[in-house]
């Protein structure tokens, strides 16, 4: 089995209790552990994969709340970080029309340190870049670009989940795009969210916006769709893969528990490329992969909600 690592930020979310007020009237919050490449990892460990998480939390109580958090879901945290900076914060409510209000206070994810002896370890595995702050400058994004290129000289397979959030590029979306289309460029296998492929091709539909990404690198896309499914594309295919059928309580972390799925299942075969030429087969792990997002969707909260794999592979 291959090990999986996944790059980016893990953060605090604090949620406000009582929905339907914007934030300068939510008086109380739950804490919760955040972070999109954090979820992957979690979701990679929770199905019994070799998840290995890559990014620096704050040396506060806050940070340690967070790896303990990925240890006790079984998470590599031997290359994580800790930071002078205090821990990475968001605090998120839900107004009376159903619009976010979202306020971001960045500490220790952007303190990320490159690794040089990380290098080594890349050959042959998996490499997941998949932080929604990985372009917003700092050591993070500094050590994303580097490690990049050593996935690309060690021949590890590279995933790329953009994790576009609108809070933070509103105004800069041109600048988003373009940081992203270098490791689309790069990559093996690109996860998005209809509104990603829609806002990085520049394409309304999305069978053209796929085309349009393909011309710029990558093999394999996925783009998910909710309960409608997943567009598996690749240069000669494209096919709709239909997810299971659940009644939702919470969205959070279903892209991450579908790409960790997907994931978990790549790195267990002997050759990761094997996906690239294959597509009856990858069909098949995006259907399975469908499904753990789907059942991430019927519990409260990304991680404890995560599926393990008896929930996956055997009901």
């Amino acid at each position: 089995m291959k090990t999986i690592y996944c790059i980016g930020e893990l953060l605090i979310d604090f949620v406000a209790i009582k929905q339907g007020n914007d934030l300068s009237k939510a008086k109380e919050f739950t804490k919760k552990a955040g972070g999109a490449p954090a979820n992957v990892a979690c979701a990679i460990s929770k199905l019994g994969g070799k998840g290995q998480f890559i990014g620096a939390v704050g040396n506060d109580p806050f940070g340690a709340f967070l790896l303990n958090v990925l240890k006790e879901n079984r998470v590599d945290i031997s290359l994580s970080q800790r930071s002078k900076t205090f821990t990475t914060m968001a605090f998120v409510s839900l107004a009376e029309d159903g619009e976010r209000d979202f306020v971001f206070s960045r500490g220790a994810d952007k303190k990320l340190k490159y690794d040089s002896s990380l290098k080594k370890q890349l050959k042959g595995n998996i490499v997941h870049f998949g932080a929604a702050t990985g372009f917003l400058g700092g050591g993070l994004e500094e050590s994303y670009d580097r490690y990049l290129f050593d996935a690309l000289t060690q021949n590890a397979f590279i995933s790329f989940d953009p994790n576009f959030r609108e809070d933070l590029w509103k105004g800069e979306e041109e600048t988003f795009v373009r940081k992203s289309l270098r490791f689309i460029e790069k990559s093996h296998l690109c996860k998005f969210s209809e509104e990603e492929a829609q806002l990085i091709s520049g394409e309304s539909d999305l069978e053209r916006a796929c085309n349009i990404i393909h011309e710029i690198g990558c093999p394999t896309i996925c783009v998910t769709l909710g309960g409608k499914g997943t567009l598996v594309s690749t240069a000669q295919k494209k096919t709709i893969v239909e997810s299971i059928k659940v009644s939702p309580v919470d969205t959070t972390g279903a892209g991450d528990a579908f790409i960790g799925c997907l994931l978990y299942q790549i790195a267990n075969l002997g050759d990761p490329y094997q996906i690239l030429t294959d597509y009856d087969q990858l069909l098949e792990m995006v259907a399975i992969a469908n499904k753990a997002g789907a059942v991430t969707t019927t519990g409260y909260g990304a991680i404890p909600s995560l599926p393990d794999y008896d929930a996956v592979f055997k009901n």
